[in-house]
């Protein structure tokens, strides 16, 4: 793998990182299964687009992707405790619906930011080569949201949010509306990721409807490979392990595509299965490694 293969892949794995910190919320936090991912990111990435082209400024253009996420994640959470649709199904229900809607929002399948001003705008302007500064903006981007999230999480309503995915009745017992707890949970998750389409869309220029596929993927091998690694007995621990899970697994991708025995060679179609590979490895290697010891 050459070197601005490497650089790439940790350029992506921060920015995915703030996606990762999402499924961490509503896969380990709430123990919810959450598919609403798979279109809350190309919902962040079209609002940011569509707004951008408005004429507002990229932040602002962010904090109303991370707004229109947090809608997403809420209608789901909606359906699942008011209507009484099964989680699950609840979160496909959303992600279908989200995909018509992304379509919308951008009057057509797609939307390009070239020559539209981006965040990246401010980075330039330092005077350094965009691949040199880019990677380090990222990186300080998903910390300053990763220590967000751990603050959050040890305030009074944080605990709650924990102990309602690991105990709902005692925390309902102890007073506490888990409903609404979800709702929040659930919308906090789904506004990091629209706040990570909206990143990535400035990042590569362009917003595209079918840009959520296999996001739910990517972050579940995320947060699996990262716990296996780092462990996650405190939530501080879990968070930086998210962080780090998701640049292994951009670094693992890169390595598996720059693999080449012959005239053979892996394609990027070949992603999923690739994804699959890690998932599976990183949830047997304990199990393996115990069995070996005892």
């Amino acid at each position: 793998m050459t070197t601005a293969a490497l650089l790439a892949a940790l350029e992506q794995g921060c920015l995915y990182g703030i996606m990762a910190l999402g499924v961490y919320i509503t896969f380990r936090v709430l123990d919810f299964p959450d598919l609403t991912v798979d279109g809350s990111l190309p919902l962040g990435a079209a609002v940011a687009a569509v707004a951008i082209s408005a004429g507002i400024d990229p932040y602002r253009a962010m904090a109303l992707a991370s707004a229109a996420g947090f809608v997403a994640g809420a209608c789901t959470a909606l359906l699942h405790t008011r209507l009484g649709i099964l989680g699950l199904l609840a979160s496909i229900l959303t992600m279908i619906a989200l995909y018509s809607i992304n379509i919308r929002i951008m009057d057509g399948p797609n939307r390009t930011l070239l020559g539209q001003p981006t965040f990246l705008d401010d980075l330039e302007a330092l005077g350094l080569p965009l691949y040199q500064v880019t990677p380090w903006a990222m990186a300080a981007l998903v910390l300053v949201i990763a220590c967000g999230l751990i603050w959050f999480l040890r305030t009074e309503y944080g605990q709650a949010m924990l102990a309602t995915g690991d105990n709902p009745a005692m925390i309902r017992a102890l007073g506490v509306n888990t409903d609404r707890v979800l709702l929040v949970g659930v919308g906090i998750s789904n506004a990091l990721v629209a706040l990570c389409g909206a990143v990535v869309a400035q990042n590569q220029g362009s917003a595209d409807a079918t840009m959520g596929v296999g996001t739910i993927v990517a972050g579940l091998a995320s947060v699996i490979l990262g716990e296996t690694i780092v462990g996650a007995s405190t939530v501080a621990r879990a968070c930086l392990a998210v962080i780090l899970g998701s640049i292994l697994y951009r670094v693992a991708i890169a390595l598996a595509l720059s693999i080449h025995v012959g005239p053979w060679s892996l394609s990027p179609s070949d992603l999923n299965l690739v994804t699959a590979i890690l998932v599976v490895l990183a949830m047997t290697s304990p199990r393996l490694a115990r069995r070996r010891t005892s």
